[in-house]
């Protein structure tokens, strides 16, 4: 039997075990990458623990602490902060046309405390200034760009106007507001 004829065996590297090295760099590739929340980085480096577990054949709930200790040097660091992560998350969103309650929502499936939503959208109101309805505008936002009432097609408008208040109630604004937003009037100079 020559030497082509034999299989060449394979050999599969071991999957390292959990160490604190290991979970400090995942925490840093994770947060060059994105903006997290403590609870956003604390399910990650989790998720991380129980795939290498699965490899390894060991149980995951033995590097709670580890993980703990992993995000308190986080924060401690300044590398996490949740009202900064809130703040920012809120600005972006209410930018987009986000309503209170879609944010709010969006907000404590990332791990923030409603206490903390809640002073970043009075923060957020102020910064507004006088005057402007932080929700108002994001309800403006968001049918300009969903393309709905003043900014649908005129001939379409009459036509999608239910379709148009029901798309704005699934995004959290309430009646009043989505129906004083549908029926104003177009811009000027805005051309459906």
């Amino acid at each position: 039997m020559t030497s082509r004829n034999v299989a060449k065996s394979t050999f599969v590297k071991p999957t390292p075990p959990v160490t604190a090295s290991y979970l400090e760099r995942a925490a840093l590739h994770y947060l060059e990458r994105y903006s997290a929340s403590v609870a956003m980085l604390r399910r990650t480096l989790q998720r991380r623990v129980e795939k290498r577990c699965r490899a390894r054949g060991e149980e995951p709930g033995a590097f709670s602490e580890m993980i703990d200790a992993t995000v308190a040097r986080a924060i401690s660091a300044g590398l996490v902060d949740d009202a900064r992560f809130t703040a920012g998350r809120v600005a972006a969103l209410r930018r987009r046309g986000t309503s209170a309650r879609a944010l709010s929502a969006k907000l404590s499936a990332k791990g923030v405390a409603r206490d903390l939503v809640e002073a970043a959208m009075g923060a957020e109101q102020e910064a507004a200034g006088d005057g402007i309805d932080s929700e108002n505008a994001a309800a403006r936002a968001y049918a300009k760009r969903r393309r709905l009432g003043p900014w649908r097609r005129p001939d379409l408008r009459e036509a999608h106007r239910d379709r148009d208040l029901a798309a704005m109630a699934r995004a959290g604004f309430g009646y009043a507001l989505a129906r004083s937003i549908l029926e104003a009037e177009p811009e000027p100079g805005f051309e459906a």
